[in-house]
């Protein structure tokens, strides 16, 4: 068991990702220190949460011992999800076919670069559903990563294993995707901060175009400035992309940290299928609105509809014919074919689907979800910030989430129909811890902007951030005495 000063522990729980570098920066703490404090959380905890699958403790350290304490977030201990290219590191996508035939990749992806670039040192992979199609994350390769706010919750998906290592305080910021949700959902579950920025504000090479520009890759953290810096990080396109949003007159930290203009706040009333939400996430949207007229803005309510089965079902299928093109390539590549029990049930089921989805039909989808989203960006358009739930209902409990993309529509559109229509329009959208249930689980709440505005949209949240003091609370896992109250 790695041990580590305790003033040195404690900095390392209390700090975030800017100010552990400004300590590293000032050399009043050396990077391998902040690398063994990292690791010595992620013996402690990660046996409880079960968030980190691969690691490589080993090279982390060397590199800590080699870093040159520079760049934005100089030594600071960083986790990638289980999807991600990082040198070194063995990605199983939670998939059991990768479990046994893949190899440790031998490159960096164009993001890790860039994360490297800024002083950041990967030392792990954290733990995420089969190939990312899940709002939870449990995989059978694995197991369930639990919330440190309840061990018997769902920590979300499919950045679950990212947003609960997070919580836990083993790292300040980690790296995670959303095609759907992915960051959004485990942020609010695990009370964190989770942007999904704009179609092509982050590159997702080496894949060029993923989903169809419904996919992106950001972070989960505990402060909206971590989030903001992290994007002035690993932003900017990649010659060739398909989508590239304007660039920001200053960095996101910096424009990030001034005060919003007064904003035309649209409120959700109730899911664009009508359906009522939660009465304890209908009380968290009331209490954002009310903090955000103190703020000065003008706030009003709005009635948002929205006729998703056709959307819906044209985004099952695209995501059936990017499952078996996946697999395709994965077999392609290790020239072995998939074997029955190689991905669960409803993957294989995914995958015999999206095998015989015409080409034609395919097209159709894809038009389908653009049109669906330019739809969904002219109507929120009136809107500088438009307020919404992140899922309508409470964090469920392990086992208990909607499992795939298979589901039937109107058990998945009733948690998840705010954060898709952010993918499948492009538009930035962020989600931000600001109260806690009766089970003591975060309540997290979303706000999306026009496209190419995260300036707008981290102005507010730390806005809001500065309101409700989140980034303060510790969940009880931290604290041996208050552990047991996790499993009641």
């Amino acid at each position: 068991m790695t041990t580590v000063p305790d003033d040195i522990q404690r900095i390392y729980q209390a700090s975030d990702a800017l100010a552990l570098s400004d300590l590293v920066k000032r050399k009043e703490v050396q990077p391998s220190e902040l690398m063994e404090a990292a690791i010595a959380l992620a013996e402690q905890f990660n046996p409880k949460i079960n968030a980190i699958v691969s690691t490589d403790y080993e090279g982390a350290r060397c590199q800590a011992a080699r870093s040159e304490n520079s760049g934005l977030f100089a030594g600071v201990p960083y986790l990638a999800k289980n999807d991600s290219d990082v040198a070194g590191l063995r990605a199983t996508y939670g998939s059991r076919f990768f479990y046994r035939y893949a190899r440790p990749a031998t490159d960096d992806s164009e993001v890790i670069r860039r994360v490297r670039k800024s002083g950041m040192i990967p030392f792990g992979l954290t733990n995420s559903p089969e190939i990312g199609y899940a709002s939870t994350t449990e995989p059978k390769l694995y197991g369930p990563t639990r919330n440190p706010w309840n061990l018997a919750y769902s920590s979300g998906g499919s950045s679950g294993g990212a947003a609960a290592a997070v919580a836990a305080r083993i790292v300040p910021i980690a790296g995670g995707g959303d095609g759907g949700g992915s960051i959004r959902n485990p942020a609010s579950a695990c009370g964190l901060v989770g942007l999904k920025p704009s179609r092509g504000r982050i590159p997702t090479r080496p894949k060029i175009d993923s989903w169809h520009g419904c996919s992106v890759k950001a972070c989960v953290s505990r402060t909206v400035r971590d989030t903001a810096a992290y994007l002035d990080a690993v932003s900017g396109p990649c010659v060739g992309d398909p989508y590239t949003p304007s660039a920001p007159k200053t960095s996101f930290l910096e424009s990030s940290l001034q005060d919003p203009k007064r904003l035309r706040v649209g409120v959700a009333t109730s899911l664009p299928c009508a359906s009522p939400f939660h009465a304890e996430v209908t009380k968290a949207i009331a209490h954002t609105a009310r903090l955000l007229e103190k703020l000065g803005h003008d706030v009003e309510l709005y009635d948002f509809r929205f006729d998703y089965e056709s959307p819906w079902r044209s985004r099952a299928r695209i995501s059936a014919v990017e499952a078996a093109l996946f697999f395709q390539r994965a077999e392609e590549r290790f020239r072995v074919s998939l074997a029955d029990d190689d991905v669960e049930p409803q993957i294989r089921t995914l995958i015999e689907k999206g095998k015989i989805i015409d080409g034609v039909t395919h097209a159709a989808d894809i038009d389908i979800i653009r049109r669906a989203g330019a739809d969904v960006a002219a109507d929120l358009d009136q809107f500088d910030v438009f307020l919404s739930p992140v899922l309508s209902q409470p964090t469920l409990r392990v086992g208990e989430s909607p499992n795939t993309v298979l589901e039937d529509p109107s058990k998945w559109l009733a948690t998840m129909a705010f954060m898709s229509l952010a993918n499948m329009s492009g538009l930035p959208a962020i989600a931000l811890p600001v109260q806690q249930s009766e089970h003591g689980l975060p309540l997290g709440i979303q706000l999306t902007a026009r496209y190419g505005d995260e300036t707008t949209l981290l102005q507010i949240a730390n806005a809001l951030e500065k309101q409700i003091g989140w980034d303060l609370r510790r969940p009880p896992i931290l604290d041996d005495a208050e552990l047991k109250t996790c499993l009641d």
